[in-house]
């Protein structure tokens, strides 16, 4: 390879032009993407921190991570041929079980680069395109270089730049005018490589009265050392279109996960955002624009922070059309001195007359030594909106567990019982294989945080043995 770049198994530590270059090399990017990733690069270089959210408490060194991990092997169209150390750690995400049954296609990133993509003959026989970003850079460009960086601009904010210029791998989706996705689309990311970054960019185009389904998952291998992740997703709904786009994160504990989410709404369109949080230091907020008349958003967060963890997630809410209507339904539970956030801002804009936005966010303490906060901002400047905004925060109820208690139940499954409870308007809203992932998250996020009894722990252990 020539001096001026760097080989895919050789990347330093540290952000300079050269690594950007070399990823952009690497991947044999045309000329425009390698320049949109150049400016960003030089965004990045004069950006401050976000003043947004508990920034100025995570002392990250950009520097001392590597930004771009080489997976060293070719895209599978098959999961008989993917490596078997990769297969089985996708195995125990259970994607093997998830494509007998219904998947239209799967996407799997290891670190940076796609290791499986599978994308079923019904989806391409709608016309659906489903593939990673960097294979629509290459077979689809007029359709990326007219989104990418739309909705989430470059210079957004210093993590959008960061992202822009070091992206790798991640979802792509269009679908035609009046196509609905037959089933969701699926993709799943991990990091295994200690102190790197990941930086996946998904980008979902819904054309006109068309409706897409999209589910992720991410994971990380618990390591001594720290991560860093950092996503860009753009959404596009054009009018009367739907996108519904799940998010199940559960990151190991020490994963510094920044990511910015954002959906654009026009007319008589919709976005619903499900994001459920586990795992990590998470500043993330998921937002939509709703810039048609008549159109609609929804954000369902659920968010867990134990020991040593900050989640500060939220939603942002902009109200630009006529009639536009929003709900944000954020939970989020602390334990074991964890500390949890919702951080939200609704804008109403001017033009936006006779919108409306309910907002309620809940947190649940589950010990003395955790704490849940709510910082609401809420801008109603134009005159033209209603809004309305609850929020509560309490302590796990000791009279709902003696209840319980003497209805027959352990003290520990109680517990069990209250938080599946407190998270159950969120986790309705998955489909049934993230759903059922999502519970047993809960009890295993109960047993870390030591609410399960060690005792009871060890006999659960010996039955499922």
């Amino acid at each position: 390879m020539n001096d001026l770049y760097y080989s895919a198994d050789n990347f330093p530590k540290g952000l300079t032009k050269k690594v950007v270059e070399s990823i952009s090399h690497i991947k044999n990017e045309p000329t425009w993407l390698t320049e949109f990733r150049l400016k960003a690069f030089e965004i990045y270089t004069q950006k401050e921190m976000p003043k947004w959210g508990f920034f100025p408490k995570f002392d990250v060194d950009i520097d001392s991570y590597v930004h771009y991990v080489g997976s060293n092997q070719k895209k599978k169209k098959s999961w008989d041929e993917v490596d078997p150390e990769v297969m089985r750690s996708f195995e125990r995400l259970g994607i093997p079980e998830h494509e007998r049954k219904y998947l239209a296609g799967i996407e799997a990133m290891n670190d940076s680069e796609t290791v499986y993509a599978n994308v079923k003959k019904e989806l391409t026989d709608l016309g659906i395109i489903f593939c990673d970003i960097d294979t629509a850079i290459k077979e689809y460009p007029e359709i990326v270089k007219k989104y990418l960086g739309t909705v989430v601009t470059i210079g957004d904010n210093k993590f959008s730049a960061l992202n822009s210029a070091v992206f790798s791998g991640g979802s792509f989706a269009y679908c035609p005018k009046g196509v609905k996705t037959p089933m969701p689309l699926q993709a799943y990311f991990k990091v295994t490589a200690a102190s790197s970054g990941q930086y996946e960019r998904t980008l979902l185009i819904a054309d006109e009265g068309s409706e897409i389904e999209y589910s992720e998952g991410c994971s990380s291998v618990q390591d001594m050392g720290t991560n860093f992740h950092t996503a860009v997703v753009e959404l596009i709904a054009h009018n009367h279109a739907k996108i519904n786009y799940t998010t199940i994160q559960n990151w190991k504990k020490n994963m510094y996960n920044w990511t910015v989410k954002r959906g654009l709404c026009y007319d008589y369109a919709n976005i619903t955002w499900t994001d459920c949080n586990i795992g990590a230091n998470t500043i993330k907020y998921p937002g939509i624009v709703l810039k048609g008349d008549n159109s609609t958003g929804s954000v369902l967060s659920l968010a867990f922070a134990g020991k040593d963890q900050i989640q500060d997630t939220g939603a942002r809410i902009i109200h630009i059309g006529k009639n536009t209507k929003s709900n944000v339904l954020a939970k989020g539970i602390s334990l074991d001195g964890g500390v949890n956030s919702y951080r939200g801002l609704v804008k109403f804009e001017p033009s936006s007359v006779g919108s409306y936005s309910h907002v309620k966010c809940d947190g649940l303490l589950m010990d003395n030594h955790s704490s849940s906060h709510a910082f609401p901002y809420n801008d109603v400047s134009g005159q033209q909106g209603s809004l309305n905004y609850e929020a509560t925060i309490s302590k796990i109820d000791e009279d709902q567990l003696f209840y319980l208690q003497t209805r027959g139940l352990s003290e520990d499954d109680a517990k069990l019982l209250l938080v599946n409870g407190f998270c159950e308007s969120i986790v309705k809203e998955l489909n049934v294989e993230y759903s059922v992932e999502m519970s047993r998250l809960i009890r295993m996020i109960l047993e870390d945080g030591k609410v399960i009894s060690e005792s009871q722990l060890q006999e659960r252990k010996a039955v499922t043995s």
